[in-house]
């Protein structure tokens, strides 16, 4: 950013941790103006109001307060998310609602309160972490993979809406990633003595994300998405899970589930 022109301001959910953490800290060192809205402060050159994007009327407040300060809002990046595994049939409604709650109820208060900003100044960026999950539903990991597709949906048809504004939308869908998520992620290990692959698919799971990508690489990868000039709906991140994307759309779908039941489902020998 080159003599009196304004920092662009940018805008982190889940910014105190992994790939929010690590996308706040590129965004700042790239010379935007980072507001982080997380529970827990994010990145010392970041600004953090303490958010939980569950709550409406926090989320309503913490945009009030940017615009208030920074006076726009060119970038948006809808982090914030959570897992939980166990056997569908033993997961509580509580349990889903939480998930969706944090994972796409809070991702899309986050992008209505910024649209009429973005709208007005006449264009602006917004990029959903979502999750190669999405497209590849895990066994043990359903409720998890129901609200990533969700928020491809939600991606794909904002996308469109906002066109008319040069409002563009976008979402990355990461394979696995070496961070706090793994050991934040919440096990229902009700049903266990029924789902007897549920203990082993956790932890094929938990070592998959163990050797996983750094949260660098996917804030690398959203800085160079908000910095395209258009957009496609749907982005993966990873050469492996290019492949295995490419694979669920050419592959008859009856052979996709079998393989993923091979790696996470397969109940051990008796």
């Amino acid at each position: 950013m080159e003599g009196k022109q304004q920092a662009p301001v940018a805008v982190v959910t889940g910014a105190s941790g992994g790939i929010g953490r690590a996308t706040a800290a590129l965004l700042a060192q790239k010379g935007y103006k980072v507001y982080g809205l997380s529970r827990r402060p994010g990145p010392a050159q970041t600004l953090h109001i303490p958010t939980d994007v569950r709550d409406p009327a926090a989320v309503a407040a913490a945009f009030r307060q940017i615009l208030e300060e920074a006076g726009r809002i060119d970038l948006l990046i809808l982090n914030a998310g959570f897992g939980i595994s166990g056997p569908l049939e033993f997961t509580g409604a509580e349990a889903a609602q939480r998930q969706f709650q944090v994972n796409f109820f809070g991702a899309l208060c986050c992008a209505q309160a910024a649209l009429p900003q973005m709208r007005a100044q006449g264009g602006g960026c917004i990029l959903f972490v979502s999750s190669v999950a999405a497209v590849l539903p895990i066994p043990f990991q359903g409720l998890y993979s129901a609200s990533k597709a969700a928020l491809n949906a939600l991606a794909g048809a904002l996308a469109n809406e906002v066109r008319p504004f040069s409002i563009r939308v976008a979402a990355l869908m990461p394979g696995d990633i070496h961070t706090g998520f793994t050991a934040a992620r919440e096990k229902e290990r009700e049903g266990s003595g029924v789902y007897r692959a549920l203990e082993g698919s956790l932890a094929r799971m938990e070592r998959d994300e163990a050797g996983g990508m750094d949260p660098a690489a996917v804030a690398a990868a959203l800085y160079r998405l908000a910095r395209k000039r258009r957009l496609r709906p749907l982005y993966t991140l990873g050469l492996q899970y290019r492949f295995f994307t490419l694979l669920q759309r050419l592959l008859p779908g009856r052979l996709v589930s079998w393989l993923l039941y091979r790696l996470y489902g397969l109940p051990p020998r008796a």
